[in-house]
């Protein structure tokens, strides 16, 4: 049968039964690929309760720098009596800018200030009492603390956070409930409202034996803070936003959960364990917090000395390694800078901290996982994930498919005895329980570390090992587990010198020979 020459390029003129059956064929094809056409599978469902965009910032930021200073800082003080004659306020040098500066370099993000510590001075001009740095020599009166830091963090793209104390052992409506929660408010507007973006506002139930009772109306301090400042968390013991690790020592509990339940939980008097350790069980989103001194004191003073950076490096395994932001505190000195010892320290442990965590074994390895969302091809969810940096993209397993194992092929053998978990936070926090194994010399695993929560961030430490795969298994989560990152490193510092190293275990065999044939003689592999 002769098809005849379209007059148009795309139209053909067929016999009419030739026409019907050809209408029909394009119908059923065009049918068929519509009905098979694969749609990819969409991410799970998060798991309650979720960060908000602040608190998750707030995670993301890692480190602050606590500023304490005021009269104490000249008195030789810790809790000041709120008697300091306010002229003894007097820091010639001070440099808000080098205090900045100083934290940027150093990997915070965060910079908090003690704008009213327990004393009652204010480190602005407050219209609400003299007791303020209007009433001192610095500056002649015209200066403003809280200002000159507010406009350097600004310029350095620093985040902004103020301590307001709400004990107060100078002003005199302290203990009158409600002309002291009015006075309080009012200073509290002046602060949200003279100096930009507030990132966070911390205040804590502290206060003397023997002191005046005092009742605070916390729910409306809350309520103004988020009125006038949207983009602040509040830090507190009980939350609302983030909480008090539980102790004043940089270190969090093994098991921290980010989940917590802020109706067990009250400011000034919470259980430490309780907030140490959250809440599995949680109904709140309310990270916490571990603050601790570079010095023995939160002031400075002449006679106190900084920690070792070592010392720092063993705080931030303890707390951010352990799902928390750590914040540390550097008291500026009596001429209003940072000291000298204090900065080097601080450099010291960056660079301790550069040279261990830069740099990621596993960049290089061969990854593969139990399972993956969505099958083998949907790069999504895919194993090789978890070697990019940050928390948006992850490794997802397939729905209700345990067990729930990424495995890493280094090729060669490699030395290492750090490894670092991250979880996508903004899914919910899952993983309950978990361990690390490596391939040994007999080709089977050998465990070097079982933990139970993860969260933002979890740090593992464990004598070396030389071995050529690795292997985490997710034992026990809320939800199908989703892992972000995986990072594998080497410390030749913090490592207890008492713990002899032994590598012959995971010496002299050919690791990835062993390894692809444990993992496929169980056919738990997915494809990258």
């Amino acid at each position: 049968m002769e098809i005849k020459k379209p007059n148009h390029p795309h139209q053909y003129h067929l016999p009419n039964p030739t026409r019907i059956i050809f209408i029909l064929i394009t119908i059923l094809s065009h049918s068929t690929t519509t009905t098979t056409t694969s749609f990819p599978k969409p991410p799970p469902i998060p798991i309650l309760p979720l960060p908000t965009s602040h608190q998750l910032s707030w995670q993301l930021s890692e480190m602050a720098l606590f500023l304490h200073f005021g009269t104490n800082t000249f008195t030789d003080s810790e809790w000041g009596t709120g008697q300091a004659d306010p002229s003894v306020f007097n820091p010639t040098r001070l440099n808000a800018t080098q205090w900045v500066t100083v934290a940027k370099e150093n990997g915070f993000s965060r910079v908090i200030l003690t704008a009213k510590h327990h004393d009652g001075f204010c480190l602005w001009p407050s219209d609400y009492t003299d007791y303020c740095v209007r009433s001192s020599n610095w500056r002649n009166g015209s200066g403003d603390v809280v200002g000159d830091l507010a406009m350097a963090a600004r310029e350095n793209g620093v985040q902004l956070g103020l301590y307001l104390s709400p004990w107060d052992r100078h002003e005199g409506v302290y203990g009158k409930t409600l002309e002291y929660n009015e006075y309080y408010m009012a200073q509290m507007t002046e602060l949200l409202t003279r100096y930009g973006n507030v990132n966070e506002v911390w205040l804590d139930g502290a206060k003397g034996e023997g002191e005046k009772d005092m009742e605070y109306f916390f729910e409306n301090w809350f309520s103004l803070i988020h009125q006038l400042q949207p983009s602040a968390v509040i830090f507190s013991d009980a939350g609302p936003d983030v909480r008090w690790v539980g102790d004043e020592g940089g270190y969090a509990s093994t098991t921290c959960w980010s989940l917590f339940n802020c109706s067990n939980a009250a400011i000034g008097n919470t259980d430490s364990r309780y907030s140490q350790g959250g809440d599995q069980l949680g109904h709140d989103w309310v990270p916490p917090e571990c603050d601790v001194s570079i010095r023995p004191g939160w002031f400075w003073h002449s006679s106190e000395s900084p920690k070792s950076a070592t010392e720092l490096l063993e705080l931030y395994y303890n707390s951010v390694g352990r799902n928390c932001l750590l914040l540390l505190n550097v008291p500026p000195n009596s001429s209003g800078l940072i000291s000298e010892e204090d900065v080097k320290v601080l450099r010291e442990f960056t660079d301790l901290r550069r040279s261990i965590f830069s740099h990621n074994v596993a960049k290089t390895a061969i990854v593969s996982a139990s399972s993956t969302r969505g099958g083998y091809n949907d790069t999504r969810f895919a194993a090789r994930l978890i070697l990019d940096e940050g928390i948006f993209t992850y490794w997802a397993p397939n729905k209700n498919k345990s067990p729930w194992e990424i495995y890493l092929d280094f090729q060669e053998p490699v030395s290492f005895n750090v490894v670092q978990i991250q979880e996508p936070i903004q899914m919910g926090q899952r993983i309950a329980k978990f361990h690390v194994d490596v391939v040994n010399e007999d080709g089977g695993w050998s465990e070097v570390f079982n933990g139970t929560t993860v969260g933002y961030r979890r740090l593992l430490r464990f004598q070396m090992v030389k071995t050529q795969g690795l292997r985490l298994v997710i034992d026990k989560a809320r939800a199908d587990p989703l892992v972000a990152y995986l990072g594998v490193h080497v410390d030749t510092v913090s490592i207890n010198r008492a713990v002899k190293c032994n590598t012959s275990l995971f010496s002299n065999f050919n690791g990835s020979q062993v390894l692809h044939q444990i993992v496929h003689n169980h056919t738990r592999v997915s494809s990258i």
